[in-house]
């Protein structure tokens, strides 16, 4: 069998590519497609997740294990995880960069005799330079308690935040 999917870059305009891969591929083997579909050089740590239909991150397939408590998932066959119910992967490449990718199976299809796998299909967009920066939950959470300590510090302390200190009312 051979699945089709749509792989969408998490960035403001639209980068996508769809790709065409046996069932009985390895992670290895999809990482390795994704990257050179996108134009990355493949040598970068990267994961894959399941997900649900809310794209809520669940179980890691890492493909390096980080520690001995976790294995490394590379030779883990795509038949494995995908299926017509679960039907939806983020791959996230770089950790440094956290390139994050939304992946969907649209289509299962049988092998056309001739073709090479994996194929690339369509491209569309442009990859940018750079990785977007991204704000995760804690990081949101913890800017409003900032927010929140620094408004409870004028109110305290007469602090504005735009007063300068002249150095003379150190002591």
């Amino acid at each position: 069998m051979i699945y089709r999917f749509r792989i969408i870059l998490d960035v403001k305009e639209d980068v996508l590519r769809d790709i065409e891969i046996e069932s009985t591929a390895t992670l290895e083997d999809f990482h390795n497609a994704i990257t050179q579909a996108f134009g990355f050089l493949g040598n970068e740590m990267a994961t894959f997740y399941r997900t649900n239909s809310n794209w809520e991150q669940g179980d890691e397939y890492p493909l390096e294990s980080m520690d001995s408590e976790q294995k490394s998932e590379r030779y883990t066959l795509l038949n494995t995880l995908v299926s017509k119910k679960e039907n939806q992967l983020l791959y996230v490449y770089d950790f440094l960069n956290l390139w994050t990718f939304f992946i969907v199976c649209m289509e299962v299809t049988e092998p056309v005799v001739g073709t090479s796998y994996p194929n690339l299909i369509h491209s569309q967009g442009e990859v940018p330079e750079q990785a977007p920066e991204k704000l995760f939950e804690s990081d949101q959470e913890n800017i409003e308690f900032l927010d929140e300590e620094e408004d409870n510090f004028e109110d305290d302390f007469g602090y504005d935040g735009d007063d300068e200190y002249d150095g003379d009312d150190y002591y």
